[in-house]
């Protein structure tokens, strides 16, 4: 019989699935939310357990504030990053689909509009709009007052709804402008592809200077199709694509040679495929194949 676990031990535990998904959603990138949880782990054990009367809301005031110091460190290493930085893709599991709140606020487009936040402001706006915590306990993790708590959120919720997707986009409506993108990319059919875009679709590619892929954003459907139309031919290899669930939403997985070679993630607008990520470096695609537990 395997002996009980300490209490910390527990709590951390029963706790971390949630913390993990705090920390990702401030940060975008699972190695250092990862880090973070290690930080908060090594701080929670030096804690006396018997004058904290929430281990949530105490764990998470941890976590907030590990995730703000590294988001700042976060902030400086974009400055040198080599073209366009995006998140770092999960392989979510099935039951996210569940909750709408929590796959809208792992979706690659939404944590790419979070990525215009200040750091303070993307606490606030992930704890409040996302895990529903009350603005005292959102105050005691970013050391700010409750009154001013009340205003970074509005201030940020304000932010996020004039930049987040225009409507609801169901799976089924995401899944099938993927399957079309990626029968496109096997069979060279750019007419297909240009049918898929909406005229103003940004692009954006993250290699982080490892592997080979265009380092500003390409703008318009006419040169997406040329940009990709160019690419496709000098593929070597087998190509095959499949749709999975990353991030809470259908996304493509790339294969060359049957090895992933990218991953690629939409966002609709009106029906039509308005931005296209596109990630390749290999650093940001070690949780595609295997699943990651995401909770709120």
């Amino acid at each position: 019989m395997s002996e009980r676990m300490d209490p910390a031990t527990e709590a951390f535990v029963a706790h971390r699935n949630l913390l993990f998904t705090v920390a990702y959603e401030m940060l975008g990138s699972a190695a250092d939310a990862e880090d973070v949880l290690q930080e908060t782990w090594l701080r929670w054990v030096d804690v006396d357990l018997a004058i904290v009367r929430d281990q949530r809301a105490y764990l998470v005031r941890i976590t907030t504030r590990q995730a703000l110091s590294r988001l700042r460190t976060l902030g400086r290493r974009k400055e040198n990053y080599v073209g366009p930085w995006l998140p770092e893709p999960l392989l979510t599991t099935p039951d996210i689909a569940e909750d709408v709140t929590l796959a809208d606020s792992v979706s690659m487009a939404m944590l790419l509009v979070m990525e215009t936040l200040a750091p303070v402001e993307r606490a606030v706006f992930v704890l409040r709009e996302v895990f529903d915590l009350p603005y005292d306990e959102i105050a005691d993790a970013v050391d700010k007052t409750p009154a001013a708590v009340r205003q970074i959120a509005h201030r940020a919720r304000a932010h996020v709804a004039a930049r987040r997707p225009r409507g609801v986009v169901s799976s089924t409506e995401s899944r099938h402008a993927l399957e079309a993108f990626g029968r496109a990319v096997e069979t060279g059919d750019l007419q297909g592809l240009l049918n898929l875009l909406a005229p103003d679709v940004v692009l954006l590619a993250d290699g982080g200077g490892v592997v080979k892929a265009v380092v500003n954003p390409i703008f318009g459907a006419d040169k997406v199709v040329r940009l990709l139309g160019g690419g496709i031919p000098r593929i070597t290899g087998p190509v095959s694509t499949e749709v999975v669930q990353l991030n809470g939403a259908p996304a493509l997985t790339i294969r060359i040679d049957g090895v992933i070679d990218c991953i690629m993630a939409v966002r609709i607008d009106d029906g039509a495929i308005s931005g296209l990520y596109i990630v390749r470096n290999p650093e940001k695609l070690s949780r595609v194949e295997r699943e990651t537990a995401v909770s709120r």
